[in-house]
């Protein structure tokens, strides 16, 4: 299937042509429809399954119609590196539309973004605080909005935006069209869904599992061992990109210190960079120049990097969801990405929690020059009991199309 049953407009098309989009994702081919006839929609879909674009092609399609240079298209992000990547989707999309995109988040001046907002433009894509500021000072007028998207709904609420949200929402008409994308769904924010969203269709595309083109496996070392397994694991990337994570920030720079001082090119992401740091980490790590980035996982919120080889994770996440997070960022497009894992024995029970989670039981591999049996982890990974039943290593079947209003079904990924 190509966009061409969308009957999108021709501009738009163009835009399509200029992203290099072949065919829809399962997400775009399921959200798309739905939207273009006006519902409310409820997307569960992990990172890299192809949302921005499944909400962006139908606002663009929207606002073809109608006035121009005024808010009518709101999107709520956590992180000025998401909004930032959203913004560059509907510029990508809409460059023969005359439809105008700005950003609106904090840690930089705001007196660019106010006279963006004086020049006029169709669609806001902003962070709930520097969103919240500029209509407190009437920079900003929502009352115009027709159609609004809570984007990654799940890490706002992790970050607490869940209040800045709900004010916000209070400001917009009750007549628009509402999105909500998230790649899980605690209640808090399935409760939000119900407030905001009016009889919603479901799309779900295996939200909550690690995608299957993801290979996974367990390293058990010792915390003091770490660094040394890491420096003996980045050659395997041959110079692809790789993604470290770390469970806090002062680990994050200190390790990108240690592999810089060893010669690799690397950058860290963490929370006590400038804005213009964190911009010059993300460019680094996109164009290619830095090949290794260390993140915590606040960090790494928002974060749409492709072709990253490896996902490694130095310290494990606190929830098997946060795992999935964390993976995501590689595997992307149907592309065969690794998530690798340093496991000590304070980590086996989040490592069953994580096994349970997706299905199988992890590979257990050791690194030449280090010692296995060494670990306190080593009785548990590497024994040899009954592995939980594997899940199929290519991409898992696709199932039937989510029907409007029907809870949560759907499929994996593409463009």
């Amino acid at each position: 299937m190509n966009f061409e049953p969308f009957a999108l407009h021709p501009q738009i098309k163009a835009g399509i042509l200029a992203a290099g989009y072949a065919e829809p994702t399962p997400i775009q081919q399921q959200s798309i429809p739905l939207l273009l006839a006006g519902r409310d929609l409820m997307g569960l879909a992990q990172t890299g399954t192809g949302k921005t674009a499944a909400f962006a092609l139908p606002i663009l399609q929207h606002l073809m119609s109608g006035p121009r240079r005024k808010p009518r298209a709101l999107i709520v992000a956590p992180t000025r590196e998401l909004a930032e990547q959203i913004h560059g989707v509907f510029k990508v999309l809409g460059k023969q539309t005359g439809l105008r995109s700005i950003t609106l988040y904090g840690g930089v001046s705001a007196q660019p973004q106010i006279q963006g907002l004086q020049t006029g433009a169709e669609i806001l894509v902003a962070c709930p605080g520097r969103l919240l500021d500029l209509m407190s000072q009437r920079h900003v007028d929502l009352r115009g909005i027709e159609m609004a998207v809570l984007d990654e709904a799940d890490h706002m609420f992790d970050m607490g935006f869940l209040p800045a949200i709900r004010r916000i929402l209070a400001a917009l008409p009750a007549s628009r069209q509402t999105m909500l994308f998230s790649a899980t769904m605690p209640p808090e924010i399935r409760k939000l869904a119900m407030e905001t969203l009016r009889d919603p269709a479901t799309v779900e595309i295996d939200a909550e599992r690690p995608v299957d083109t993801v290979q996974h496996a367990i390293y058990a070392v010792e915390q003091e061992q770490k660094v040394a397994a890491l420096m003996a694991l980045l050659p395997q990337a041959k110079g692809e990109k790789v993604l470290v994570f770390t469970r806090t920030k002062h680990r994050a720079k200190r390790l990108s210190i240690q592999l810089s001082k060893a010669g690799l090119a690397s950058t860290s992401l963490q929370g006590n960079l400038s804005q213009n740091a964190r911009q010059a980490a993300m460019d680094g790590f996109r164009s290619g120049r830095v090949k290794v980035m260390v993140a915590t996982d606040i960090a790494a919120r928002g974060i749409d990097v492709t072709h990253v080889s490896h996902v490694i994770n130095f310290d494990m996440p606190d929830t098997p969801e946060a795992y999935t997070h964390r993976i995501g960022r590689t595997g992307r497009m149907y592309n065969v990405g690794t998530a690798l894992s340093f496991v000590t024995a304070d980590d086996l029970p989040m490592l069953r929690a994580i096994e349970k989670n997706i299905g199988r039981r992890i590979e257990r591999r050791q690194l030449t020059g280090f010692d296995a049996t060494q670990s306190s982890a080593y009785a548990e990974p590497f024994d040899q009991r009954e592995p939980l039943p594997l899940r199929p290593a290519s991409p898992a079947p696709r199932r039937q199309p989510a029907r409007a209003g029907r809870p949560l079904a759907g499929p994996t990924r593409r463009p």
